[in-house]
């Protein structure tokens, strides 16, 4: 637990809200960018303190619009935490974790037979009703069978991927993940579109702004108020940067992906400007989950001051990077070792069957780095035990969790034959239908 408010969320859902039902004179609705990092650290912004300062155009978009240094994630991980990004809901209320093991944490691998309900509300539904286009590119992953994916789910466009660049594979054992334009895919990853495992080059970030730009530009056009959801993943492990880019980093490969997305973000505001339209478009920029520590040194990020990373309900997993901005409305100013290097005693343990029940409580104020939780012995602690208690029993009284998705895996469901692949020839054939109990040591 944390001694930590939750205005920054609630900041967040009040200008999107807001946006939505204020009645102008002559206005057209703002349009709404979420620019959606993989695996990004806190630490990874200069803004936020990274020495190597990279990011220029992040750290501008921060000067200009509103830092949220105590935004949080609604879990550890890709999967739930995008899930709740686009319902608006707790993933174990959204269905987006798993009954397999104690922590419930889980994602979507391509073995997954589930994926995001079907009585989810998702925002490009919502939006649609306002008259919005909606776009994602990039990375779903929240379900990869045909009844999961964006356009299924009130998204009008779609460039991207419904899973983890990971890779490559035969297509014997396990397909490469196909890459789709709207509801038909192009080709796979590795294949078509290439990532060199080796060297870390792939052009992929390229694309996905020109997807990005090239929607903003078409909806311009045609005066119609858009949601671009931008989610590139080049961060995820293994990360990959286009040429141009490669080499040029103090912090390696990684610090080459973050390179190239804060000058895409760069290249967007940018692109705003061109047209005149940023004071009509709300921007806001954060990732899924904290930096995957496990990756580094050169394939991980920077979770700056705070313990742990991706995958742990630590600070470091949890607290994201945040910028809000829209000039004239925001003011400017305003079972693996998951934490290698990290070892607090008898906290950051890797296995489910050592997690205690009682809750571990910190001081942010005097420890924000998370080392020294305060023992359960001190007033301190039972002061701050009696205040929470009762709020979670409330919640326990009144939650009603959706069923979980992700409990059954089966090899047959693997993205073997998506659609479009007849006319490019890159159907695979599936193995028999076996589904087995997935196991998540998360």
């Amino acid at each position: 637990m944390r001694l930590m408010s939750a205005v920054t969320f609630t900041l967040l859902s009040a200008v999107i809200c807001c946006s939505l039902t204020e009645k102008l004179p002559n206005a057209s609705p703002p349009n709404i960018i979420i620019m959606l990092m993989d695996d990004m650290g806190w630490g990874d912004l200069g803004v936020f303190g990274q020495p190597s300062k990279e990011t220029p155009n992040l750290d501008a978009m921060a000067a200009q619009g509103m830092l949220l240094p105590n935004f949080y994630t609604a879990n550890p991980l890709c999967s739930p935490s995008r899930a709740a990004l686009l319902t608006g809901r707790l993933p174990v209320r959204n269905g987006f974790y798993t009954t397999n093991g104690h922590a419930k944490n889980a994602y979507t691998p391509q073995e997954i037979v589930g994926g995001i309900s079907k009585d989810e509300i998702l925002l490009p539904q919502m939006l649609k009703k306002k008259g919005y286009v909606s776009k994602i590119v990039g990375k779903w992953h929240l379900g990869h069978r045909p009844q999961y994916l964006p356009l299924k789910n009130g998204f009008d466009e779609w460039f991207g991927a419904p899973n983890c660049h990971f890779g490559p594979y035969n297509g014997s054992i396990r397909p490469n993940i196909p890459v789709y334009n709207n509801s038909e895919m192009l080709g796979r990853y590795y294949e078509e579109f290439t990532i060199n495992r080796k060297t870390g080059e792939s052009n992929l970030t390229q694309i996905y702004l020109m997807e990005g730009l090239d929607f903003i530009l078409r909806q311009t056009k045609d005066r119609r108020p858009f949601f671009l959801y931008w989610a590139p993943d080049a961060t995820h492990a293994p990360v990959y940067a286009s040429k141009r880019f490669l080499g040029k980093s103090q912090r390696g490969r990684y610090g080459d992906a973050v390179m190239e997305l804060d000058y895409s973000v760069g290249q967007i505001l940018s692109w705003l400007r061109t047209f005149s339209i940023e004071n009509n478009t709300f921007v806001f920029f954060t990732s899924d989950n904290g930096a995957a520590l496990m990756s580094g040194p050169k394939g991980g990020g920077s979770n700056g001051p705070f313990l742990c990373g991706k995958q742990t309900t630590f600070e470091g997993g949890m607290r994201e990077p945040a910028i809000a901005w829209w000039p004239g409305h925001i003011k400017e100013g305003s079972g693996i070792n998951f934490c290698p290097g990290q070892e607090v005693p008898d906290v950051t343990t890797h296995e489910q069957k050592e997690h205690t029940q009682q809750p571990i409580i910190f001081h942010l104020g005097q420890d924000p780095g998370e080392k020294f939780p305060i023992s359960v012995l001190t007033k301190e602690y039972q002061n701050v035990l009696s205040m929470i208690s009762p709020v979670v029993e409330q919640y326990k009284k009144t939650m009603v969790p959706g069923i979980p998705q992700l409990n059954m895996c089966d090899m047959a469901v693997m993205n073997w034959a998506p659609a479009g692949c007849e006319k490019l020839g890159k159907c695979l054939k599936a193995p028999k239908s076996e589904p087995w109990k997935c196991d998540w040591p998360h």
